[in-house]
């Protein structure tokens, strides 16, 4: 591959004080019902933008020529091993049609979905007809055509959205998330259906009552193994290839926390970079809508089509431009010898490749491939001042209020609509206000001391979990970096400055070009018995003790 030209990467042009002055008016204006206006945060020129299109409308970005992948010889034998990059390639050149994509998928899910159990509801018949109209419709971009899995908290216009909870088990919203309209009408995705996620996105996939629906992919019949939460069902589809991909959203770990669990790329954007509207709230603050992928490539296109200022939103409004992530996420080579698209110091937090246990060992092997790739310096980078108080529990329980506030209602009328998950409601409307307003002072205390005093050493840095990047708003993207011996995938997360998905995508990009973790995929599930039940186990459930304790 020829040397790509680059550009600044995104971040390098972010005012970080701006970034601070608007985390402190968002805090503001989830106390007061979100009426505060939040100051734009500018980027510099030479940072590359593309050319994103309001929500409904085509995307061009979606079109550019590094979406399109040419694939494996052993992908092109089923459709479903495919990932989004190499289905459009197939698409776009007439070898491959949505409709037979649609039902190659719809084929896994009528065999295997009683044993995953990743779906909510499958809109068979409206994914094939979907795809029939999109044979005739002119080429969209990377998308068109491509089938997807929808987390059951975003809105689908007339589907039910019920969140895995009581309180909307009858919903069917009027209208689509604006981030479905964005990879639906401007991309021509396609949804399969809705996943399975935990209850208002608190836990792992559970019914309301605590009882475990979804498994992990790669034990299907042992449903103990964590598959990740709460876009559990999301993650269990596109690991199983019941989807080429789909979406999720997190407030605690709940993209990156599956897509480790079920050897995924999972991208968790900088706070307002995707639109919040049509989605169920969790918290006003610290909600993000993301995409959960197969590759840094397909997690690049799918953000391109959900990202973007959407007029619903002002949490999206006032944000530099989106950079091309999909180039971004395209290996760059010079001489023929793999390099960074941009020199990149990666931070290592203290302790992250301490020991010999696997995680540990996988850890270390990672970082010697990432130092490999010519662009790329590991450096140790110390833990800000007071960081294990100010990502602690005192402090990250102030979530709970803004999590709380918009149920009152409910809870003041039938506590049984929350079901197991009661405990964490009730404890955020106990919460007081005088700690809400010391939590988000530490909020903002916590965000200067990473910026000034982490970033000032590195560009990117490794996390040992997703809750301190949660808080703060800022971009991170969760990878697999190896496997157990018992067989499970082993992931790492990475952390960025505001809105620098492009150069996240970049290093796992590389990475990804020189490792073979991300092409992995689980064995299918047992047949399931002849009366069509799962061969997985049943009967686990989670006590309302292990909700309040796992709740993002």
């Amino acid at each position: 591959m020829a040397e790509v030209m680059s550009t600044a990467p995104a971040d390098r042009g972010v005012d970080r004080r701006a970034f601070l002055a608007r985390t402190a008016a968002l805090a503001t204006a989830s106390a007061v019902g979100g009426v505060v206006g939040l100051p734009a945060v500018a980027s510099a020129a030479g940072v590359t933008r593309a050319a994103v299109a309001p929500p409904g409308r085509y995307n061009p970005a979606l079109a550019v020529p590094n979406a399109y992948v040419k694939p494996r010889p052993e992908a092109v034998a089923d459709p479903t091993e495919l990932t989004v990059a190499e289905a459009a390639w197939l698409i776009r050149a007439g070898k491959l049609t949505p409709e037979k994509l649609v039902e190659a998928y719809l084929a896994r899910i009528s065999r295997h979905e009683t044993t995953y159990q990743a779906f909510n509801l499958v809109l068979a018949e409206q994914a094939v007809k979907a795809a029939r109209a999109m044979a005739r419709k002119p080429h969209r971009g990377a998308l068109h055509g491509i089938p997807l899995a929808v987390k059951d908290n975003y809105y689908t216009a007339g589907v039910p959205t019920t969140a895995s909870s009581y309180l909307f088990a009858d919903f069917r919203p009027p209208y689509d998330a604006t981030a479905v309209t964005r990879l639906v009408t401007g991309g021509g995705a396609i949804v399969l259906g809705k996943t399975q996620m935990g209850p208002l996105a608190t836990t792992r996939a559970t019914t309301p009552a605590g009882v475990v629906t979804t498994v992990n992919a790669w034990t299907p019949t042992n449903p103990a193994t964590d598959p990740g939460g709460s876009s559990t069902g999301t993650a269990t589809a596109v690991a199983g290839r019941l989807a080429a991909s789909g979406t999720g959203t997190q407030t605690g770990g709940s993209i990156t926390a599956p897509s480790n669990a079920q050897n995924l790329t999972g991208l968790k954007p900088t706070m307002g970079r995707v639109s919040l509207h049509g989605i169920i709230p969790l918290s006003y603050t610290r909600d993000h809508p993301g995409p959960l992928a197969r590759d840094a490539k397909d997690a690049a296109i799918m953000l391109t089509a959900m990202a973007g200022e959407d007029p619903a939103d002002p949490r999206s409004q006032g944000l530099p431009a989106v950079p091309k992530l999909i180039d971004a996420a395209t290996p760059t080579y010079q001489g023929g010898k793999l390099k960074l698209r941009w020199k990149t110091r990666i931070g290592v937090l203290p302790g992250f490749t301490a020991g010999t246990s696997e995680t540990a060992l996988a850890r270390q092997a990672y970082l010697a491939k990432l130092a490999a790739i010519t662009g790329a310096t590991i450096v140790d980078v110390p833990l800000p001042d007071e960081w294990e108080l100010l990502t602690g529990s005192a402090f990250n329980n102030v979530r709970l209020p803004e999590r709380t506030e918009p149920f009152l209602p409910y809870l003041r009328t039938d506590l049984r609509g929350f079901g197991v998950s009661v405990t964490g409601w009730l404890q955020g409307a106990l919460l007081g206000g005088g700690e809400f307003i010391t939590g988000q002072r530490a909020k903002l205390l916590l965000m200067e001391r990473v910026l000034d005093q982490l970033f000032a050493h590195c560009d990117v840095v490794v996390q040992t979990g997703p809750v301190p990047f949660d808080i703060l708003g800022l971009p991170e993207i969760g990878f697999p970096i190896g496997f157990t011996g018992a067989g499970l995938p082993i992931g790492t997360i990475l952390g960025g400055l505001p809105y620098g998905e492009d150069r996240l995508l970049s290093v796992v990009a590389a990475y990804q070009a020189v490792t073979d973790w991300h092409l992995r995929r689980p064995a299918d599930p047992p047949a399931a018995t002849a009366t069509g039940r799962s061969a997985a186990p049943a009967g686990l459930r989670l006590t309302a003790d292990q909700v309040a304790q796992l709740s993002q």
